[in-house]
């Protein structure tokens, strides 16, 4: 089978497409035929060696995408070949023909969401949702700011929170890209390059202030994001790609509280309970994920550079 391989970290280019031998799945794992495998900004990270745990080289990126399945090992019982599923994570990497997965890492995709979309499941939706609720502990009629709208957990965020009953505000450098969030459901959207952002924000909660903000650049926007916090607030690291300067004081006051997440931090009953969620939003219609661009595989580097690039407008995935 065809698959991108890796042989040494560094510039997207070093990603090449190479013929490897064909996978076949162990006890408790399934053999994903892969129709559509998203592209994260974790993988371009992992790939250029800046990440905290690197894998052994080398290796194939990638850890959404969606298929069918192919084979099931021994055990396996809750696919038959033939399913339409997305997964989030894999044993032999997603940017391949064919991808090997344990059982708990699969989600049933319904007839409804294209195999594009479903690569664009788990890793913006996860995060977004372990974000909203299992960090933040966002409630229904709270505000929510989204700082960072148009990309892939942007949008997915805003679409959990208008589902759970948020009142949803959100940014994007782009009139394209506030035009997206306001479609997905945010009521009030600014424009992040603008100086006056954030009176914008002040003045849509009346002064009161955000009750949660999500935060996907944290280097550049955290020590503005506390002065628009509620009593009680709680800002959300989501990215970051630097230092950032902070004032105390703006936490003391408000009695608020910086929180970070990591998807990979979950434990497996906190993971079991954001597939749930995900799976029911998927079947239900609420969550729907946005595909940005559809790029053959051997287009690999080009797709790392672009999700790198400001201006996010949804998901990018990688079609065998």
């Amino acid at each position: 089978m065809k698959a991108i391989r890796v042989h040494a970290f560094g510039e997207p280019e070093v990603m090449v497409l190479e013929e490897v031998a064909d996978l076949e799945p162990a006890p408790g794992q399934v053999l994903l035929r892969v129709e559509a495998a998203g592209v994260n900004p974790l993988d371009a990270y992992i790939r250029s060696g800046r990440f905290g745990v690197l894998p052994s080289l080398p290796y194939t990126p990638g850890r959404d995408a969606a298929g069918r399945v192919e084979r099931v090992g021994e055990g396996v019982l809750g696919v038959k070949p033939g399913d339409r599923v997305y997964v989030g994570g894999s044993l032999s990497g997603t940017y391949a023909e064919c991808a090997l997965c344990e059982e708990g890492q699969i989600g049933r995709l319904p007839e409804s969401i294209s195999y594009a979309e479903g690569a664009g499941v788990f890793i913006p939706y996860a995060t977004a949702y372990r974000a909203l609720f299992q960090t933040a502990r966002a409630l229904p009629s709270e505000r929510v700011f989204v700082h960072g709208g148009s990309g892939a957990v942007g949008l997915a965020a805003i679409q959990l929170a208008t589902a759970a009953g948020c009142r949803v505000a959100a940014s994007a450098g782009t009139e394209e890209g506030r035009k997206l969030a306001r479609e997905q459901g945010a009521e009030t959207v600014v424009d992040h390059r603008s100086e006056t952002h954030g009176e914008e924000i002040r003045e849509w909660t009346q002064g009161e202030g955000v009750a949660v903000i999500l935060e996907m650049l944290a280097n550049v926007n955290l020590g503005k994001d506390l002065d628009l916090l509620a009593v009680g607030g709680r800002a959300v690291v989501i990215g970051s790609r630097g230092s950032v300067e902070v004032d105390p004081r703006a936490i003391l006051s408000r009695e608020a509280r910086i929180l970070g997440v990591s998807l990979f931090r979950a434990s497996d009953r906190e993971m079991a309970s954001i597939r749930a969620a995900l799976e029911a939003g998927l079947a239900g219609g609420t969550l729907r994920p946005i595909v940005r661009e559809e790029l053959p595989l051997e287009r690999a580097a080009l797709a790392h550079r672009r999700v790198m690039e400001p201006g996010a407008l949804g998901k990018i995935v990688l079609i065998p």
